[in-house]
């Protein structure tokens, strides 16, 4: 399985607070929650739907799992949207060393060696492991060269606060460009495919 992250983010690199205000999304004092919101239109929500869709199966970080569990996994409502029909019928694994009674049908917890586990994933035949927003184990996946694609969804605002998707100090990566668009309220869409280290000009 090809592994692909999908992340929401801001001009600045934020990734905090995409859905709401919960006090969840108050971290370290971050205010500024629910920015993604309203963003986006019908073309890009399509995208995003028909992203989920072509899943095989889904990889989560704790926090993302549960919120994710608690939405798409328990309101009927969202159950039934197109998005939430794809994530109930999938397999769901968990990256957790604390979790130990998932709520989520169909879930996995990975504890242990979190790198084998995810490589004997992608050696399973089939389509795509998504990642969707799960920050801290994307950036983790990213310094373990674990990701094949990367989908960033770029949201029009600059936050000046919140959890940045990439660090001040870490890996540093080269990419490909498989596809851009932008959407009629300056959403862009993004998908990278990552391709080893970059080259840097020499004197």
């Amino acid at each position: 399985m090809k592994l692909t992250t999908v992340t929401q983010v801001t001009i600045d690199g934020v990734t905090q607070g995409n859905g709401g205000a919960s006090d969840e999304d108050r971290r370290n004092g971050f205010e500024r929650g629910g920015w993604a919101l309203g963003a986006g239109d019908d073309e890009t929500r399509t995208f995003i739907t028909r992203t989920y869709q072509r899943a095989e199966a889904f990889l989560f970080g704790r926090r993302t799992y549960e919120l994710f569990a608690g939405s798409w996994g328990s309101i009927d409502q969202m159950r039934a949207h197109p998005i939430g029909v794809a994530l109930n019928e999938a397999p769901k694994y968990v990256a957790s060393t604390t979790l130990t009674a998932p709520r989520w049908e169909d879930t996995t917890v990975l504890r242990g060696d979190l790198a084998a586990a995810i490589s004997e994933l992608k050696a399973k035949p089939g389509g795509e492991l998504q990642v969707h927003g799960s920050g801290a184990l994307t950036r983790w996946l990213l310094e373990n060269d674990l990701v094949d694609e990367m989908i960033l969804i770029v949201v029009p605002v600059i936050l000046g606060q919140g959890a940045r998707l990439f660090p001040e100090t870490g890996p540093d990566l080269a990419l490909d460009l498989v596809e851009s668009r932008v959407d009629s309220k300056g959403v862009t869409i993004q998908v990278y495919r990552l391709a080893g280290r970059p080259q840097y000009a020499t004197a």
